[in-house]
Formats: C-alpha cells, structure tokens, sequence
C-alpha cells in the first residue's frame, strides 16, 4: 500500500460517510464564469489565471486565443486522467503514461454553410497510453479492465459528454 493510497483513503473516508448520512450534502453547484472580451473573444477564469478564449482558425481565427472545443476535450483528459489515478490508488496499481482526447468537428454547421451539418462534436475519442504495474509486475488483464471501466463510470466529464446533461440557457439584463 503506498503513502498516496493512504492519504487518498483517509482524506475521502469522512466525505464518503457524510454523503452517506447526508445525500443532499454531495449535491455541489460547480461554476465557470466569463467577460466578453474584445473583438470575438470570452476571457473565463480558471482558478489560476484568466484563459481567452476565441475563434479556432477553421471559423476565422488566428490561432492566437484558446479553442472552446479544445478546452473540452483538455477537461475531459484533466478529469479521466486525474480518475484514473485516483482509480488506480484505491486499486493499488501503479499508472504511468499519458491520455489523449480528440474529436472531429464539422465546421460547416458551426458557420451556417450547411444546416445538414452538427454543430458540435461528432465524435470524440479518449485514449490511455499507459503502463499498468501490480506490486512492480505488469498487471493482469482483468485488472486493468477494471481500472479502465472504474475510470469510465467515475469520470464526470466523459459520464456529462456521454449523458448529455440537461442544459438550460438563460439571458439576463446588465445591472
């Protein structure tokens, strides 16, 4: 059992006790907020610092300012990325390597040219490139189907884009 297990155990044991007691207390609003920035632009802060977001250069931009699309998919590898570790620590495997996301877009229904054509994802791919290590030895093949379908029904971001959650938009007047 290694230190991160441990700690990993402790810090969550409490928090799974007082969802249990408490159901509505595991209910958490996330947030994300934006200013409309200048020119076709979104500045959104992340927590560390403020990311601008803007045209990807398929719908005119020049490549200067963050991708929307993009920083899904970078989301959906943070958050498989960070399940599958924790996973893999509950499991007591060892995970090194890296996660990979892509999607493919069609920009014609994006910029109007064909009503035909989604706005949006068509299909995204998440891909592990990892070396799953058991007490130092590669792990079992059930093992890491385990690991891999844990991660799968754990990680938030890919159970919302394979879910899609219910979405409600609102406009509200400047104050």
């Amino acid at each position: 059992m290694t230190d991160t297990n441990i700690s990993l155990r402790d810090i969550q044991a409490p928090l799974k006790q007082q969802y249990r007691d408490d159901p509505e207390s595991a209910v958490i609003t996330l947030k994300a907020d934006g200013e409309l920035g200048s020119g076709v632009a979104c500045k959104v802060s992340t927590g560390q610092a403020m990311a601008e977001a803007g045209l990807h250069p398929a719908t005119g931009g020049d490549g200067t300012q963050l991708c929307s699309g993009d920083m899904l998919l970078e989301a959906l590898v943070a958050c498989a990325g960070v399940t599958l570790r924790a996973v893999a620590t509950a499991l007591e495997l060892e995970v090194l390597g890296a996660v990979r996301a892509e999607g493919d877009l069609d920009f014609r229904g994006t910029l109007g040219v064909a009503k035909d054509a989604p706005v949006g994802f068509r299909e995204i791919r998440l891909s592990f490139d990892v070396d799953v290590r058991d007490g130092g030895a590669p792990a079992a093949e059930d093992k890491i189907a385990t690991l891999v379908k844990l991660t799968e029904r754990y990680c938030v971001v890919l159970q919302t884009v394979q879910g899609s959650a219910t979405t409600s938009v609102a406009v509200n007047p400047a104050a």
